[in-house]
């Protein structure tokens, strides 16, 4: 049993891939951007449709923080399926809320579930064998935090004013990246009401029926979550 402490991820790109996927606690992998893979591997690992959304960012930074998060999810998504990263078929599942076909990416017949994050120069991934969530922030400017505190639950927006403004911002993206986490693992992404569930703004992420949810340590300037769907045994 992998009793590794599934809060602290790994680093890709320091170490080997992983092996198949065997059912067990989450994974979860941080990758630093410090720049795209050349046009000779992202054009063979990437399909078509990443391709032309690579291609569509107007600016270079853009591409390559999307094109080197995509090149690594397939890599982790090979290791685990034991195939080539370019073989793997992306999917969406339906989203709960409307039914389209827009709800948690996928892999059809894979035996995990799975979600990429990337904000600034890092991407973070996790994989999990219940519904899984991943997101990472970087910490926002004190107007961005005022303005958008407003929509998050009654009590976390009261918790956030009550707080000294230095450690507002640091409190927010506590927040923020638990709540997204969640919303994706559901599968309604940010279309879900920000104000209905409650994760809270403290240091340690406030109990969610039927979830787990996980601060993921990425470094200064940045936060991180997981929320990973509990599942009871019969």
């Amino acid at each position: 049993m992998d009793m590794r402490d599934t809060s602290v991820p790994r680093l890709l790109g320091d170490g080997p891939l992983p092996g198949p996927w065997t059912p067990g606690p989450p994974h979860v992998w941080l990758l630093r951007i410090t720049g795209a893979p050349g046009p000779e591997t992202y054009e063979r690992v990437l399909d078509a449709q990443e391709r032309a959304r690579a291609a569509a960012f107007a600016r270079d930074r853009l591409r390559e923080r999307y094109v080197a998060s995509h090149v690594g999810l397939r890599r982790l998504l090979g290791a685990y399926l034991g195939t080539d990263p370019a073989a793997v078929v992306l999917t969406r599942e339906t989203c709960p809320g409307c039914g389209g076909p827009h709800g948690r990416p996928a892999v059809a017949g894979a035996p995990f579930h799975f979600s990429l994050s990337h904000a600034g120069d890092l991407a973070l991934y996790a994989f999990a064998d219940t519904p899984v969530g991943a997101d990472v922030e970087q910490e926002q400017p004190l107007a961005v935090v005022t303005d958008v505190a407003r929509a998050l639950h009654p009590d976390e927006t009261a918790e956030l004013a009550a707080l000294p403004v230095p450690e507002r911002p640091v409190a927010f993206a506590r927040c923020w990246t638990r709540k997204e986490a969640y919303l994706k693992g559901l599968g309604t992404g940010l279309s879900g009401p920000l104000s209905a569930t409650y994760v809270g703004t403290g240091p340690g992420p406030a109990p969610l029926p039927g979830w787990t949810l996980t601060d993921i340590p990425v470094g200064p300037g940045h936060a991180a979550a997981m929320a990973t769907a509990v599942t009871t045994e019969d």
